[in-house]
């Protein structure tokens, strides 16, 4: 079985009277260490999709299988301990915390976990991360302090904290310029590479798309075609990988 799979996946939301639906049947498979791009134009259906496989939210109908359970009717409570330890995310705005240190920021999500892990070795994993994405010499600077890149950086430092093996990427480029724009989607490639994190890229451009071995798209609630991604510059080719 693939790491992530999805049979029929429906999804329907209830407005007053109005039943609105929003996925209509979608079905897809991710294997485990794949770095894939969910694409699909605002209104398409794409965020939806990403909330129930990021277990956030829950289909109307349909079975959503990941890592061998079927998680698709599994409790908010349930949800957050799947997410907690297999899943980590990555957002276009950043969300970290202000007036918070890059080490604290990341550091942070260890509070919630079963591990019990004391303060000097959460500072520690928190230090390992941040070396990881080349920010060793940014450990107490706050997010004021960073440029956007830094910041994106940080998050993604975050996001690996508790060494998920999915981390989805939202939107990740959508508010830094081209040059690190690429080197953020460099990195993401990198944790794929090196690490074999399954790596699902959320997105509406093209561009970002190319960086991922396949693509996914989405419109009006279906899938309409997946498909090998094109290389592009600094993307899935570089280096000799198929």
């Amino acid at each position: 079985m693939n790491f992530i799979e999805l049979h029929n996946i429906c999804k329907t939301y209830t407005m007053g009277d109005i039943q609105v639906p929003v996925l209509k049947g979608v079905s897809a498979s991710i294997a485990a260490g794949e770095c894939v791009a969910l694409v699909g134009a605002s209104g398409s259906g794409k965020t939806t999709l990403m909330n129930i496989l990021g277990c956030l939210d829950h289909p109307t109908e349909g079975e959503y299988w990941l890592d061998g359970e079927e998680v698709s009717q599994f409790s908010p409570d349930r949800r957050a301990l799947v997410r907690n330890h297999k899943l980590g995310f990555v957002f276009q705005n950043f969300n970290l915390l202000a007036r918070t240190s890059a080490l604290e920021n990341v550091a942070m999500p260890l509070s919630y976990t079963s591990e019990n892990l004391s303060d000097r070795q959460a500072r520690r994993r928190a230090r390992e991360m941040l070396c990881r994405v080349g920010l060793a010499d940014r450990l107490e600077h706050e997010p004021s302090q960073l440029s956007g890149g830094q910041q994106q950086r940080v998050a993604i430092a975050r996001a690996l904290i508790n060494r998920p093996p999915v981390l989805f990427a939202d939107e990740p480029t959508g508010n830094l310029d081209s040059h690190t724009s690429a080197e953020i989607l460099q990195m993401f490639r990198q944790l794929n590479r090196e690490d074999g994190i399954t790596v699902i890229l959320v997105t509406h451009d093209a561009d970002v798309a190319r960086w991922a071995d396949r693509r996914i798209r989405i419109h009006d609630g279906l899938i309409v075609e997946g498909e090998a991604a094109t290389s592009g510059p600094g993307g899935p080719n570089e280096g000799g990988r198929p």
